[in-house]
């Protein structure tokens, strides 16, 4: 990393009360959960677009009635 990179490391880790190794952990930490709810939104935008689709092909199975549970 190039020293005015490294600076404001150092600057914002200190502002935070960590040292830059852990500042950098927490960065990297966030980055990986935002991508992990990047993931998950796309995935949940891919199954509402094909919701029907897939309840035509796998419906669910029927419930018992008296017990709401699935017929075995």
């Amino acid at each position: 990393m190039d020293e005015a990179t490294a600076q404001t490391a150092r600057e914002r880790a200190l502002e935070r009360g960590v040292s830059m190794n852990r500042y950098i952990e927490e960065l990297v930490e966030r980055d990986a959960g935002e991508t992990g709810q990047t993931f998950v939104e796309a995935a949940s935008e891919f199954m509402k677009s094909y919701e029907s689709l897939f309840a035509e092909e796998f419906p669910e199975p029927a419930l018992r009635e008296s017990e709401g549970l699935p017929r075995t």
